[in-house]
C-alpha cells in the first residue's frame, strides 16, 4: 500500500520525504515516523498510511506522529477500510486508498 502511494505521488511530480518526529514523555524521548511530507513549493502536506484501523490502541498508534508536528500543514490518512472520506476531531482527512489513487483527493 505504502508503494502503491509513493510511486503515485512520485508520478505526479511531487517531491516526497519520510519524516520523524520526537515524542518525549516521563523523560523518554521515542521517535515517530510520518509515512510521506509531500512538498510542492510553499505547500505541503503529511500522509500516513493504514490498511485498516480496528480500535483506539491502532488509531493511536497511527495518528500519534501527526498529531507532534505542531503545525498547520494538511494532514491525510489514507485507509484501506473505509468507503467514505471525512474530517476527524483532530482535523486531520481520513480518505480511502481508492479515493487517494483515482486522483479525487487534494492534496493542500
Amino acid at each position: 500500500m505504502e508503494n502503491a502511494i509513493y510511486n503515485d505521488l512520485l508520478r505526479q511530480g511531487y517531491l516526497v520525504d519520510v519524516d520523524v518526529v520526537n515524542e518525549r514523555r516521563n523523560g523518554v524521548s521515542k521517535v515517530k515516523e510520518i509515512d510521506f511530507v509531500v512538498n510542492d513549493g510553499n505547500k505541503r502536506s503529511y500522509i500516513q498510511s493504514a490498511l485498516r484501523i480496528d480500535d483506539g490502541s491502532k488509531s493511536e498508534a497511527e495518528l500519534n506522529s501527526l498529531k507532534l508536528t505542531n503545525d498547520f500543514f494538511k494532514k491525510i490518512v489514507v485507509r484501506n477500510d473505509i468507503n467514505h472520506d471525512f474530517y476527524d476531531d483532530n482535523g486531520f482527512y481520513h480518505c480511502s486508498l481508492t479515493d487517494f489513487l483515482l486522483g479525487k483527493i487534494d492534496l493542500f
